[in-house]
């Protein structure tokens, strides 16, 4: 599957969970682990985040981009607080961005480089490959989550 097939299933299946109900929203996929509407915050985060990265590493290649600590950021933003209508709008527009940009830099810019804080150097292809294997990622906790229901 490439990259812009992968990038729209994956949208679109995280999309869908969105409307889930308040009980099903509540569900774990563990003990102790995210409930489904932290990971569809995190999800919304997580994609501004990886996005900025995609834009900086085509604009400005090599520069050196920071790791996010995903606890950090569900707290300091209250994810219980946060609307899910919002998070929902947010990720669909950031998607959107992504697969405008894998569209026209995947192939063609997709040796650019970035140096990450924690891992180094990494090309943008394996960004736009990282957004989308991160998503699915979630999407099976999810349907774990749901499953054990």
């Amino acid at each position: 599957m490439d990259i812009i097939t992968r990038l729209e299933v994956a949208r679109d299946r995280t999309l869908k969970h969105f409307e889930l109900s308040d009980e099903q929203l509540a569900l774990s996929y563990g003990p102790g682990k995210w409930s489904v509407k932290f990971i569809l915050h995190h999800l919304a985060d997580a994609e501004t985040v990886l996005f900025d990265r995609i834009r900086r590493t085509i604009s400005e290649p090599r520069q050196v981009l920071w790791a996010f600590d995903q606890d950090s950021w569900a707290k300091g933003l209250d994810y219980s607080r946060m609307p899910l209508d919002l998070s929902r709008r947010i990720y669909d527009s950031v998607r959107a961005g992504v697969i405008h940009q894998a569209r026209l830099h995947y192939d063609r810019s997709g040796h650019l480089e970035f140096i990450h804080s924690q891992t180094g150097v990494r090309t943008l292809k394996a960004e736009f490959d990282k957004v989308a294997s991160h998503n699915e990622h979630h999407l099976e906790q999810i349907e774990l989550a749901l499953r054990g229901l």
